[in-house]
């Protein structure tokens, strides 16, 4: 008798050892939609105080401005909106990981004082690929993101032997707030193949992408060996996603690694409601993690009611006019501008918190409060 004990204590030791040591799966449709059903709608900005002209500004010691945050998410609350995505950096883990997540606490506790939860970017192969800690350049005179940082930078991408560092950024960081419900999820790597277009395209290197793939790949097995409660996803921004067969390995991996699919469109309306119809095919939860550049088409109120139909979450490129200056057009790089653009690019609200455009506002409020109000 006793060696049956011993024996089925042994084996249930072994199971709640097996059971805790199960890695966390990719969410199945049930799970995300599940998951989903319990969120507001959600519509928000991506976010960088407008103090700051990259995420390092944002993030150090020395020029974090929770007064400041506190302020423009007050009037992003405004509005209605409840959800910001804002962009961490590998730089900032290396150069002091607990100051960062304690800065980040700060900033989760005023994000929950305004009722917002946050979507956290990991990694980013937008902008300038030579990404430096201290104190940050002046903005570029009337330019777009003249200051914005990738995220790792070229050296780090091109040396595998710091990518063990890069695993660890991951790991500890989301780790440390894996089971926060300030968070609404972390997305893993912004536009992974975007080559940087004119500004940047003369030190990028040819095969940046071939060497993203792998290390994407990683990354959200490093997420996931985490074990986060908030879901994992990494957006999908150019290409055809209509089919499979036509879409490329990069898209692949992002669309079938995230637990919720993520997107960007800052086209027409009309392409914005056919890509809501491509990608809905995976039967997952989706979000427009980027949108709304005004001379584009892509508008709050050419959007926002589609986005309503069919369930899809929301969040526009810009909050606030400031250090990045993304009220200019991405064509600024190129093309000489002088003065304020005739209309913005991007951005809600000007640097006193006033409207840009009133109408916008009141639109926003207006959806978000019918799409949210209490029972």
């Amino acid at each position: 008798m006793r060696k049956i004990k011993l024996y089925l204590t042994l084996m249930l030791a072994g199971l709640v050892l097996f059971s805790c040591d199960k890695k966390r799966e990719i969410w199945t449709k049930e799970q995300a939609n599940e998951w989903y059903g319990k969120q507001p709608w959600l519509v928000g900005a991506n976010y960088a105080p407008s103090t700051a002209i990259n995420q390092l500004e944002m993030w150090q010691a020395d020029s974090f401005d929770p007064k400041r945050i506190d302020q423009e998410l007050g009037w992003a609350e405004g509005i209605g909106m409840n959800v910001m995505r804002v962009y961490l950096h590998d730089l900032l883990h290396k150069q002091d990981a607990e100051g960062l997540y304690k800065r980040m606490d700060t900033f989760l506790e005023i994000a929950d004082k305004h009722h917002i939860k946050i979507l956290f970017v990991l990694f980013d192969s937008c902008w300038d690929p030579f990404p430096a800690l201290g104190k940050q350049r002046a903005p570029k005179p009337f330019t777009h993101n003249s200051g914005w940082v990738q995220s790792p930078g070229q050296k780090v991408l091109k040396d595998s032997l710091q990518y063990p560092r890069l695993e660890k950024y991951v790991k500890e960081t989301i780790s440390k707030f894996k089971k926060d419900d300030r968070i609404l999820g972390w997305d893993v790597w912004n536009e992974p193949d975007n080559m940087t277009g004119p500004s940047y395209e003369k030190v990028e290197i040819k095969n940046k992408a071939d060497l993203i793939l792998p290390l994407l790949r990683k990354v959200f097995v490093w997420a996931r060996e985490s074990k986060p409660s908030q879901p994992l996803t990494s957006g999908v921004w150019v290409g055809d996603w209509s089919d499979p067969k036509k879409m490329l390995p990069m898209h692949k991996l992002q669309i079938e690694q995230s637990d919720v699919i993520s997107f960007h469109n800052y086209n027409t309306p009309q392409d914005f409601e056919k890509v809501i119809k491509q990608l809905k095919r995976y039967g997952k939860p989706l979000i427009c993690t980027e949108y709304m550049a005004r001379p584009n088409g892509s508008t709050f109120e050419g959007f926002l009611p589609i986005a309503q139909k069919y369930k899809v979450g929301m969040i526009n490129w810009g909050l606030v006019d400031g250090k990045t200056q993304t009220k200019f057009a991405w064509d600024s790089w190129t093309k000489k501008y002088d003065a304020d653009p005739e209309v913005w690019f991007h951005e809600v609200f000007h640097t006193d918190g006033t409207p840009y455009i009133k109408a916008e506002t009141d639109l926003i409020k207006k959806m978000t409060a019918e799409a949210n109000k209490k029972n």
